[in-house]
């Protein structure tokens, strides 16, 4: 049913769709009205039955999940920024346990300095965690993404997070296509766990193993995320066919048949890009988008035929690994590894900066005209007139002060007295 809605209320009404069994979740920016309008769902018993825990913490939330999902319960939580981290033992603990469980993250950068707008640092500090990463490129794609992420889980018995960009998506009002609960019903089987825990037929799960076990442990956990590659784009197909609407999968590509150079993103942007992409295209200039919907596991060979022909690609990516470069990058470079094809890494939209089709335009020429160099790291709208003059404030003062607070006063936005 279309419906104009806001994206933290259509991923929560899915969620409730699903039939999740335990909610657990502790509220953070911009997550929070996705877990307010689950607790009105479980409140008016428009979701049941389900038990909704209120719980102290981001790592109370999880681990409570943990606990429900070994006992034989569809369970659902979300989070955001530092909740996500404030996870990460028990984001470990949920995938080295092989537990179906469904996350929404809605994305949001790390700090210090504090900054609750959306980029993707939350979700990329925790790729190697063992968790499937699928990115929503829109608010339709979110809801969506929720109903295959509880079949893949399921199935797979692993834990999935869908991650929404904060604001852009979840606190977006735009018509959505929200499926009926007999349509959920016919995709989604009712919750069969491959393990549980049972009073009557005692097991142990996590138990402490070894160095005669833990690498094959490790080694079947990577092995069911290399199942995922074929068990997503089937999931996503079969939602096509019964959904009649196309959502997730490993890629999607736009305009990328004929395409000499390729612009590689996640998320939000890829709109944004794709409006770019046909401006140049009636200009004559060769180019297209490849949108990455699976971040993990990492769809190489997926994306190396994708690219196999394009002689340029430009990686615009919301994180970065500090002191080392691009991530999405260094993931592509491996795919491409051996193909005469020059990566560029540009960092965009930290901190919710606007990534504007004005921005991506000037890059797009600045790369056309051979202007970027592969072998830097390169920042999307980056004052650099600002950061020159922290970095001389720096070698002048033995204590310069915090660089955020400095460049803020610079700016203007906040009152300082002499510096």
């Amino acid at each position: 049913m279309l419906e104009q809605i806001e994206g933290s209320q259509a991923v929560a009404r899915t969620v409730g769709l699903c039939r999740p069994a335990v909610i657990a979740a502790y509220p953070i920016s911009p997550q929070t009205h996705i877990v307010e309008k689950l607790s009105d769902l479980v409140r008016t018993r428009e979701l049941e039955p389900c038990e909704y825990l209120m719980v102290e913490s981001e790592f109370g939330a999880l681990s409570a999940c943990i606990g429900a999902s070994a006992a034989g319960a569809r369970t659902y939580t979300a989070t955001s920024s530092q909740g996500l981290l404030f996870m990460a033992e028990a984001l470990f603990n949920a995938s080295g346990l092989g537990l179906p469980l469904v996350m929404t993250v809605a994305n949001r950068a790390i700090g210090a300095p504090i900054n609750i707008w959306n980029d993707h640092s939350d979700a990329m500090s925790m790729r190697d965690s063992g968790w499937v990463q699928l990115y929503a490129e829109s608010n339709q794609e979110a809801v969506d993404l929720h109903v295959q992420a509880y079949r893949l889980a399921e199935s797979l018995s692993l834990p999935v997070m869908v991650c929404m960009d904060g604001f852009v998506l979840t606190h977006a009002v735009e018509q959505v296509d929200l499926p009926g609960q007999d349509e959920v019903d016919r995709y989604l089987p009712a919750f069969v766990p491959q393990q549980m825990l049972d009073p009557d037929d005692p097991v142990t799960i996590g138990a402490m193993v070894g160095p005669e076990a833990f690498t094959e442990v490790k080694y079947l956990m990577h092995a069911k995320q290399m199942q995922a590659l074929d068990e997503i784009p089937r999931l996503a197909a079969e939602f096509a066919e019964q959904f009649g609407r196309s959502s997730g999968g490993l890629l999607s590509a736009y305009r990328l048949d004929d395409a000499d150079t390729v612009v590689v993103a996640l998320g939000s942007m890829l709109g944004t890009l794709e409006d770019v992409v046909d401006s140049l295209r009636d200009e004559g200039v060769s180019v297209g988008v490849l949108g990455v919907k699976c971040f993990r596991p990492w769809p190489r060979d997926e994306i190396r035929e994708a690219l196999s022909h394009a002689r340029r690609v430009v990686v615009v990516e919301k994180a970065f690994a500090v002191g080392a470069g691009g991530i999405v990058g260094q993931n592509l470079r491996l795919a491409l590894q051996d193909l005469p094809v020059e990566v560029y890494d540009v960092v965009a939209g930290l901190g919710g900066r606007a990534v504007t089709r004005a921005s991506l335009r000037r890059l797009l020429d600045v790369l056309l005209a051979g202007g970027l160099d592969p072998y830097e790291l390169h920042f999307l709208d980056l004052d650099t007139a600002l950061v020159q003059r922290e970095l001389e404030r720096s070698r002048h003062r033995v204590r310069p002060g915090p660089h955020a607070e400095n460049m803020l006063r610079d700016l203007g936005v906040v009152g300082s007295g002499p510096l």
